[in-house]
């Protein structure tokens, strides 16, 4: 064990970030090369929770837009989350990293159901624990589900890991050459700006809670580990709990 900076992390991983450059579905080589980066931290003593989305197989706003009832296609997208968990966990299994996944949405057959304490338990454990079916309610994403595990279980920092960008900018980068990329930012400056960081309800219970987000691109192998150990990487938005 090394001495680091975060003692214990939630990563938050889209839905997208599971299917490579197919696009769609789950593309298992995808999930063995984060499973090893999630292995990575693990062995240098964090620990380490995991917020999956799932945006690879079904989004809940995509289908609410083609005219279905906004709860059900949510409650359609929390199962798809749970789908990409236990594909994650089944990879960290394989690498002898004992694993559990605990659904918002009971389903005892192939996940335990949500309690706080049973999960900072796991935690304490040395386990990863990998939080399925978003909050449990439609309307929320999976970015509020990382901001609300992250204050439950006391987390120093969500690791926000994006596809195809390596911070957060004052425009779009693939539209906009001279966008321009923030080093470090602050949650209320992100919510007047209305930077794409996570939606409104993520990013106000982040500021209320002090909890400091990175913002990186998983697309380059390590830069999980490298968030993870506290080096200069991609955008820092917030403070440190104890800062």
């Amino acid at each position: 064990m090394t001495n680091t900076k975060y003692k214990r992390v939630i990563l938050k991983l889209s839905g997208e970030s599971l299917a490579g450059n197919q696009g769609f579905g789950i593309n298992t080589e995808v999930v063995e090369s984060i499973a090893r980066q999630v292995k990575a931290v693990h062995e240098h003593g964090i620990d380490v929770a995991v917020v999956v989305g799932g945006g690879n197989i079904w989004r809940g706003l995509a289908g609410s837009a083609r005219g279905m009832e906004r709860a059900t296609a949510d409650y359609m997208g929390m199962m798809a989350t749970v789908m990409n968990s236990l594909a994650l966990q089944d990879a960290l299994e394989k690498m002898n990293v004992d694993t559990r996944v605990q659904s918002a949405i009971e389903m005892r057959q192939v996940a335990e159901p949500y309690i706080r304490r049973k999960a900072v338990r796991h935690l304490e454990k040395g386990r990863v624990v990998i939080f399925g079916a978003g909050t449990g309610n439609p309307y929320f994403s999976t970015d509020t589900t990382a901001a609300l595990r992250a204050a439950e279980i006391e987390a120093d920092v969500i690791l926000m890991a994006k596809k195809n960008t390596d911070g957060v900018y004052d425009s779009d980068p693939n539209h906009n050459p001279d966008a321009k990329k923030f080093d470090t930012l602050e949650y209320r400056e992100v919510l007047q700006r209305g930077l794409a960081v996570m939606d409104s309800t993520a990013t106000s219970l982040c500021m209320d809670n002090q909890i400091p987000l990175v913002v990186f691109n998983i697309d380059h192998h390590e830069n999980i580990l490298r968030a993870a150990l506290g080096e200069p990487i991609g955008t820092i938005v917030g403070g440190r709990k104890d800062g």
